[in-house]
């Protein structure tokens, strides 16, 4: 049977009160006396109950991420460094996912939003006017979505489309696709343009599609007809996608054509060819968005949006333009 407040409060020779303090209050009490208190709960294998501090406290003691697509490889990392990183707060992560919905993504929000302290939204569909309203009820951070006055972390693909520009430049190509699977708020897609036009290489986008393997196969084939000798994709879902049609097409990756992701995720470097594919860190942006969610919940998030970086990975998948070869 599972110890009580009341032995362990004996064994420490405390009153259960300061049993209680110690989990819930923990500053209030002397150093002394907790430290008496905690090795008398360890030796006693005695665990406070979680939902009796919540009623307690008013605090879940917890975090929720609400992603579009767990399947991505992109997410899985950044959960588990979400994770680790939420710890190092005092909190638990609690996952979900909205399958890039908007009815989804609110049907999770009421799911959890009692259930956390704070809530995290990546790339999130709702409006601003409902996100403006969730934030009146709980502690709220955007990650790749603006909202004025949310606090917000950005991923900025600036640095890696502009180095992936010049590289493809440095290769001889001229004639490029870009498969878009971004929705217009975001403007991937102008951002891209507006980079490869400085480096002189046109850009033929295809999309918006979903960003999925199957968006990939059939952007490959458009690439082809359109006569590209690059290809970026969305990400690296979507460029493994394009790979393995090409593959199947029997045209050669990099000989005929170059292929460049976003993300840099393990299927980039399982793939073959390799894939070259601009890195955004897992790290980073987990350490970002864990510490600007706790920072809105204690009141003190900075006032301009966080920002975390990305940088080409040239792999085998890009080489010189055909008539360079």
């Amino acid at each position: 049977m599972a110890a009580t407040v009341r032995e362990v409060a004996q064994l420490a020779g405390v009153s259960p009160s300061t049993v209680s303090r110690v989990f819930t209050a923990p500053d209030q009490v002397q150093e002394a006396t907790r430290k008496r208190v905690t090795d008398a709960a360890q030796q006693l294998g005695y665990r406070p109950d979680p939902a009796a501090r919540t009623l307690r406290s008013g605090r879940t003691e917890s975090l929720g991420l609400v992603v579009p697509d767990i399947a991505n490889p992109f997410f899985p990392p950044i959960v588990k460094a979400m994770q680790a990183r939420a710890r190092n707060h005092g909190y638990t992560l609690l996952v979900a996912d909205c399958d890039e919905r908007e009815a989804d993504e609110l049907e999770t929000i009421d799911a959890i939003v009692k259930k956390v302290d704070g809530l995290m939204l990546w790339a999130s569909t709702l409006s601003d006017g409902r996100l403006r309203e969730l934030a009146a009820e709980i502690p709220l951070v955007l990650v790749n979505r603006h909202v004025e006055g949310i606090p917000e972390l950005r991923i900025s693909l600036t640095p890696g489309i502009s180095q992936a520009a010049e590289h493809l430049r440095a290769l001889g190509h001229t004639s490029c696709v870009f498969v878009n699977c971004s929705r217009p708020e975001h403007l991937r897609g102008k951002s891209i343009r507006e980079t490869f036009d400085a480096q002189g290489l046109s850009v033929v986008e295809l999309g918006p599609y979903d960003p999925r393997f199957e968006t990939g196969l059939h952007a490959a084939t458009l690439a082809v007809a359109n006569g590209a000798t690059a290809i970026l994709a969305h990400n690296d879902l979507v460029a493994i996608g394009v790979l393995h049609q090409l593959a199947r097409s029997g045209v050669d990756v990099p000989g005929q054509i170059s292929v460049i992701g976003v993300d840099d995720t393990l299927l980039a470097a399982m793939s073959i060819p390799a894939l070259t594919t601009i890195r955004i860190s897992p790290q980073a942006v987990a350490t970002q968005a864990a510490d600007l969610i706790v920072e809105t919940i204690n009141g003190s998030a900075p006032g301009r949006p966080a920002e975390v970086g990305s940088r080409l990975i040239p792999r085998a998948s890009t080489g010189p333009a055909p008539h360079r070869a």
